[in-house]
């Protein structure tokens, strides 16, 4: 696996130092109601960064907006230091999005390397074999139809892809979906190690004892702002909750204290 890891590095640019992802005064809107505004954070090498909020706060559209699935507003995004609107950023990026629908004619193999395609690098069987073991999926799933497979195994084919690109920024939303606790487990471990290769990972989830767990510093979004942006451990300081869900509740309770 590594020598195929050492094939998807060739090649590519290495973006070198400062931050993975740069976002400044970013905002956004859906049918001229805003989605958020004057959104500012920063993303730096080696980091695991967590984006937490309640269903429509717009973790969703903010990640679409990195990846130029979106057009902001007004701001700037900036990936590795270059515009994102360049189709050179994102030779940096692979991208997980919530709703993973893989085409369901194809087998896993042919999904990656379809996707592998998509970044140069060339589909290595042996390494994919090793990737699923260690994200708890059968090998043998690899050459099963897309659609006979379970929505856990079909997410774990979509996270496959990503890991393999060896990519310097993974941005998985909601990556946990459709995983049993065996295969959050084992996608936690890929995470850690991810960051241990001197890679970022920019995610999001709902399940926020993983998101604790995980991530160097996260930020909450609420209400179309950031309330916090920081490690887990300061959001509880800040709010003096007794745990990390308390703790959440409150960033995003409204404070009617004269």
């Amino acid at each position: 696996m590594r020598e195929t890891q050492d094939k998807a590095d060739k090649g590519r640019t290495d973006p070198g130092g400062g931050p993975a992802l740069d976002i400044s005064d970013l905002s956004v809107s859906h049918d001229g109601k805003p989605v958020f505004e004057h959104l500012s954070l920063r993303l730096e090498s080696g980091e695991i960064f967590g984006l937490v909020g309640v269903n429509g706060a717009g973790k969703t559209s903010l990640m679409k907006a990195i990846v130029n699935l979106l057009s902001p507003d007004a701001g700037q995004i900036r990936i590795y230091g270059v515009p994102n609107h360049l189709p050179e950023s994102r030779r940096s990026i692979a991208y997980l999005p919530e709703t993973f629908r893989p085409p369901p004619n194809l087998t896993g193999a042919q999904f990656l390397r379809l996707a592998l395609g998509f970044h140069n690098i060339e589909y290595d069987p042996r390494a994919a074999s090793e990737l699923a073991v260690a994200a708890g999926l059968d090998p043998a799933v690899l050459n099963a139809r897309i659609a006979s497979l379970s929505k856990g195994n079909g997410q774990k084919i979509g996270l496959l892809s990503g890991f393999l690109t060896n990519c310097p920024l993974l941005m998985l939303d909601e990556p946990m979906e459709g995983l049993d606790p065996h295969a959050r487990i084992l996608l936690k471990a890929l995470l850690r190690g991810y960051r241990a290769k001197g890679k970022s990972v920019f995610m999001s989830s709902h399940i926020l004892t993983d998101m604790e767990e995980l991530c160097d510093r996260i930020a909450v979004l609420h209400g179309g702002r950031l309330v916090f942006t920081g490690p887990p451990s300061g959001l509880l300081r800040q709010y003096g909750a007794p745990d990390f869900e308390m703790a959440f509740l409150a960033a995003i309770t409204p404070d009617d204290r004269q």
